[in-house]
């Protein structure tokens, strides 16, 4: 069968993230969504996305096709239900469809005339920004669990202090060296040639995905995700860092999600807890206003690109877009649209071409290039956002 990632209705709550990728391609546990789903059903998917990213995420459609709804995190469950669907058959969880079987190469039937089922097991849903890391605990057990089943961890070396090891995976040529790594509150999983630098404290859940590293002395609570190629150093808690993206000095980044080459400047810090203990509000794309996320910590939402100088202040729940770059003392305010360039004294626009100036020189030290589609993709976002950069 031809599995299809698609969207679904929860992509707009989803933003800064999903302007630059797939809500497949987010990543929470230790894999991404897609990277699950491919593991579960054993076959590689495509994704059904918006038009100006599907040159990059391009749909494969067969004379059949399977549709799946990325926000749904697969268990082993749902992925053998979707496993058994036939054509007209659809699977139904909370009031909305997650999954069908074309009658043909139709990606988007007609429900009226298919089988419906109804799954009433538990799963997992990301149906807002703060779900990426609110609910990265159980993404991240669940991972482990898939990922080391059957396995047996590379040798960590003595030098460490180990508590629960046996809830501690560690990949070949992983390197750990005189460091404490605490899993008995949850599992700490160490990617292929990734690297915990000396002197770090972890507590689990931890994901440090492949060649990812900790730098000396960082102090890290979980649940937190580390994904791959990222770097991070100073006080971080339950945070999701997507790949490629640095935190590489102290400073305190709590209850937070950075997007894909993100940079966050020396001794800047997210407030995640407002100073009168209420519920955190945040900036939701979907409704266009500050919407309640019920929860009472809630820090910082950055999308792909952006980056902070150093002694950067962000308040509790603050909302930061693509390709922004965000200096000058005092606290800025707690939504700043894409393309923005400034601080808490005023912002203008950061134009394309000087921001495709750093991405450049930003991916090429990684060994990535800064490509002719990444820029249109980019071009279409700043077009995209324009409303909001009313400064």
């Amino acid at each position: 069968m031809n599995y299809i990632l698609t969207d679904g209705p929860r992509r707009t709550a989803l933003l800064p993230f999903t302007f630059t990728r797939p809500v497949a391609e987010i990543r929470i546990g230790i894999l991404t969504i897609r990277e699950k789903w491919e593991r579960y059903l054993k076959a590689e998917t495509s994704f059904k996305t918006e038009g100006y990213l599907s040159e990059k995420y391009p749909t494969v459609s067969a004379s059949e096709n399977t549709v799946i709804d990325s926000s749904v995190v697969p268990n082993q469950e749902l992925a053998d239900w979707v496993l058994s669907l036939q054509p007209g058959e659809a699977i139904e969880f909370n009031d909305r469809i997650i999954a069908y079987g074309t009658k043909g190469t139709d990606l988007e039937p007609d429900f009226s005339n298919y089988s419906v089922k109804v799954f009433t097991g538990h799963l997992l849903t990301v149906d807002n920004t703060w779900d990426i890391f609110s609910k990265n605990g159980e993404a991240l057990q669940a991972d482990f669990d898939l990922i080391t089943a059957g396995r047996k961890s590379a040798e960590i070396s003595d030098t460490n202090k180990l508590i629960a090891p046996e809830n501690i995976f560690m990949e070949e040529g992983a390197i750990v060296e005189h460091s404490i790594l605490n899993a008995s509150k949850g599992p700490i999983y160490i990617g292929k040639n990734a690297e915990i630098w000396e002197g770090s404290l972890v507590r689990g859940g931890f994901a440090l995905c492949d060649n990812a590293i900790v730098k000396m002395g960082a102090k890290i609570y979980g649940p937190t995700t580390v994904g791959p190629h990222g770097k991070v150093c100073g006080e971080i808690n339950n945070s999701v860092i997507f790949g490629y993206s640095s935190k590489g000095h102290e400073g305190y980044l709590g209850n937070a999600v950075l997007g894909e080459w993100c940079n966050i400047g020396a001794d800047s810090n997210n407030s995640n807890l407002k100073n009168n203990y209420a519920k955190v509000r945040i900036w939701n794309y979907a409704t266009e206003k500050f919407d309640h996320t019920g929860l009472q910590f809630c820090g910082l939402m950055m999308g792909d690109h952006s980056k902070t100088a150093i002694n950067t202040m962000f308040n509790t729940g603050t909302v930061i877009g693509v390709n922004s770059n965000i200096y000058v003392p005092g606290f800025p305010r707690n939504f700043i649209p894409s393309f923005s360039w400034g601080g808490a004294s005023g912002f203008s626009t950061y134009m394309p071409k000087k921001a495709f100036e750093a991405a450049k020189v930003m991916m090429a030290r990684r060994g990535k290039e800064f490509d002719d589609v990444e820029a249109r993709i980019l071009e279409h976002i700043f077009e995209l956002t324009q409303k909001w950069r009313n400064y």
